[in-house]
């Protein structure tokens, strides 16, 4: 599951017994060699998405981690580029790799919660990648309404979402046990660590989007398969700003 240069078990538990933006500092050196990073696999198709939406000015990279995201948008984005994280080890390690062109927008790092932004209305497209886990249901109104804020109108808020596995699986065995774990952590253990990806679920998540604003419109994401149904096993969230 990990990479040599990965964590180590001990590592790992230390991690999980900090709260999330601690956990994260710990980890930021070997985050990249974890499966807890967006992998390449969705990190393209969601990029082709994009160039065909856009091109944009501006870009925010939600909850940026080491900058997996950041990369995206640079492909997308001809001026500016933000990641945002609550993390300063996550910041440093992606401020560290970033590598600058004479033709590459800029990037700026910055260190804040994405329940607080510290931005106005400057942004034409904000991404986020792999990080609402981290957010209570009822808290998701509230980080929408500050994706909003810092959207020009007609902006879009982007993200990829997978289909829900098939009851019984092993896919949907592994994320109960995952939830149902971090649920027992954080009755017996204080600070909480949140990460609960089985809360976030597609039509909750565009109802709140719609009440926040947003105009939603789902992108199918062919090249991450289909189910047996025939329907795509990822999409992308295209939320744009209407006013």
């Amino acid at each position: 599951m990990f990479a040599p240069q990965g964590p180590t078990f001990r590592e790992l538990a230390v991690q999980a017994l900090s709260s999330v933006e601690r956990g994260y500092d710990l980890l930021a050196p070997k985050f990249d060699h974890t499966p807890f990073r967006t992998p390449q696999s969705v990190l393209t198709p969601v990029s082709r998405a994009l160039l065909r939406l856009g091109p944009f000015d501006s870009g925010l990279d939600l909850c940026c981690g080491t900058g997996a995201g950041v990369g995206v948008l640079r492909q997308v984005c001809r001026e500016r580029v933000t990641g945002v994280d609550i993390s300063a080890g996550m910041l440093a390690v992606g401020r560290a790799r970033e590598r600058t062109t004479a033709t590459a927008p800029r990037i700026d790092w910055v260190r804040a919660d994405a329940r607080a932004l510290p931005f106005g209305p400057v942004f034409d497209l904000v991404a986020s990648f792999g990080a609402f886990g981290h957010f209570l249901p009822r808290e998701r109104p509230g980080l929408f309404a500050q994706v909003h804020s810092v959207l020009r109108p007609g902006g879009r808020f982007v993200f990829p979402i997978g289909a829900p596995p098939r009851p019984g699986s092993p896919a949907y065995w592994t994320l109960l046990a995952f939830d149902t774990a971090m649920r027992v952590r954080n009755a017996l253990w204080r600070p909480p660590f949140v990460m609960y990806y089985r809360a976030f679920r597609l039509a909750d998540v565009r109802a709140e989007l719609a009440r926040t604003g947003f105009a939603v419109r789902l992108h199918a994401l062919p090249e991450l398969g289909l189910r047996p149904d025939g329907s795509p096993r990822c999409r992308l969230v295209v939320a744009t700003r209407s006013g």
